[in-house]
């Protein structure tokens, strides 16, 4: 699976990025070629898919047992590597951090990426759930479905959302950061949560500059915890990759995946793959995350040959 943040990591702008040569990468799916000693519950010829830490994007790849799922009967190997980061993320949000239930309101920025088309779909799970999603305006056909009121990226999203719901909504959930956390927090209903799980406005050209990083903290509006308290909001943060590889949460992590595999068995969920790219491809493929082109999960497939170049 390739997600936004690989981008982040090429650019160096996470905490503590790795030091190369290094294979990047966070999930993957494929068939169990063999098993440490004390192993149980797997077996060679197994069809899993895994959270890896750094990695993903090999041939072979080596992980603890406690990160890897198998894969159910009718679930393709590129459903399964869009699988774990989008959907695990998108139900910790939703339930365990925002406690959604029923008749509440949710907006989502980059309603078309991997991550939002979970939260739509585990939205639709809940009766009566609202969910205003922002995206690029050429995406707005193939997901006007999923969400129940769409917005141009580009477009004043705190008017239009107020337009419709003068009270503003109970769940923000920004992969953004910069400006938005402000916006996104003016538009919380009382008791509302505003949830932070990336800062993809800091990932801008081809290089890292130190300049763009800046000027997105510097439009970080900083947050007034008496403020919080008198306008009664919730401010939290979510990282998967942390939960999973620093906080030792692996076993709260896999009776999430119990959950979505139950869904995704029951039919009320299906991962959206966007494309499939082979491994020399991965510029190319980044390239489209970087200018916000997909419309769901990008693949790359290690048995994919390079697409020939049409001139």
């Amino acid at each position: 699976g390739l997600n936004f943040i690989d981008l982040m990591v090429r650019q160096g702008n996470i905490d503590n990025p790795p030091k190369t040569p290094l294979v990047p990468g966070f999930e993957c799916s494929g068939i169990v070629e063999a098993l440490g000693d004390s192993v149980k519950g797997f077996e060679i010829g197994d069809r899993v898919m895994a959270f890896v830490n750094y990695n993903a994007w090999a041939e072979v790849v080596c992980t603890p047992v406690e990160f890897v799922y198998k894969i159910p009967d009718d679930m393709s190997f590129s459903e399964a590597a869009a699988f774990p980061m989008n959907f695990v993320t998108a139900y910790m949000m939703l339930f365990e951090v925002a406690n959604l239930r029923e008749g509440m309101s949710v907006l989502v920025h980059s309603a078309g990426g991997g991550v939002g088309q979970a939260v739509a779909q585990l939205c639709s799970t809940v009766p009566n759930v609202t969910v205003f999603g922002t995206a690029s305006s050429f995406k707005h056909e193939a997901i006007k479905d999923s969400v129940t009121h769409l917005f141009d990226r580009n477009a004043d999203y705190v008017q239009e959302v107020k337009r419709i719901s003068t009270d503003g909504v109970d769940i923000v959930l920004d992969c953004l950061c910069g400006e938005n956390t402000g916006k996104g927090l003016s538009l919380l209903k009382p008791l509302g949560t505003y949830i932070l799980y990336g800062s993809s406005n800091m990932v801008t050209g081809e290089t890292k500059s130190f300049f763009s990083f800046a000027k997105s903290w510097w439009q970080v509006e900083k947050v007034n915890p008496i403020k919080l308290y008198e306008e009664n909001k919730v401010i939290a943060g979510f990282s998967l990759l942390n939960l999973l590889f620093k906080q030792n949460r692996g076993s709260l992590i896999k009776g999430v995946m119990d959950k979505l595999l139950n869904l995704y068995t029951n039919k009320k969920i299906k991962p959206v793959v966007d494309s499939l790219w082979a491994l020399e491809e991965v510029k190319e493929a980044m390239q489209r995350i970087h200018d916000r082109g997909n419309i769901g999960k990008l693949i790359l497939d290690v048995e994919k040959a390079p697409t020939p170049l049409v001139s």
